[in-house]
């Protein structure tokens, strides 16, 4: 024998069903709210363990910002090597700006891939003479992520930067260098 439900049975496992969802929704909104007012904290304390787009460094720069040195130049040179001949093209646009320290600048990079397959590349920069490395400032720079190029893609790389205003008077000459390094495949996921 076939048998039929009660209607307000099933309307009240309806309505179970509903007032149990509507409690989930709920809990999802007050997750995701605590979510994004915990990303702040969490962000700071990713920028201080990777040293990027912290707070810190964005004061100083800021602060530098404020003190142009205008009665001073110092000349910054640029430098590219590529430790593997045949895969890349990767040079500066400029080979030297004069500079006020305290005063943001902007340089630019071409870089070439040369294989018929897609590359990832890290750019890993020096600064010479080596006491000049605690008195240069990069805010922006394509050094701190690996970038991905198509087979046979180029494009412009930039590099925004200022020499701090407390450079040491006997240096006038900071060259900045970058070698374009190939990323193994398997360290891409990695890095991501």
């Amino acid at each position: 024998m076939l048998r039929v439900a009660d209607p307000t049975e099933a309307g009240k496992r309806q309505q179970q069903s509903n007032r149990r969802l509507t409690r989930q929704l709920w809990w999802f909104v007050v997750g995701a709210f605590a979510f994004g007012w915990a990303l702040v904290p969490l962000y700071d304390v990713l920028c201080s363990v990777t040293g990027y787009g912290s707070k810190k460094e964005l004061l100083v720069a800021a602060h530098a910002a404020e003190r142009v040195d205008v009665n001073r130049v110092v000349t910054v040179e640029f430098l590219s090597t590529v430790p593997t001949v045949g895969t890349w093209e990767f040079a500066p646009e400029q080979s030297e700006i004069r500079v006020h320290p305290g005063q943001l600048y902007e340089a630019t990079f071409r870089a070439k891939n040369l294989i018929a397959q897609p590359v990832t590349a890290q750019a890993v920069p020096s600064i010479a003479p080596n006491e000049a490395t605690q008195y240069f400032r990069k805010t922006d720079c394509f050094c701190f992520t690996p970038q991905h190029f198509e087979a046979n893609q180029e494009r412009e790389l930039k590099v925004r930067f200022f020499v701090d205003p407390a450079l040491p008077r006997n240096m006038d000459r900071v060259t900045l260098g970058y070698a374009m390094f190939d990323v193994p495949q398997n360290k891409v996921a990695v890095l991501n």
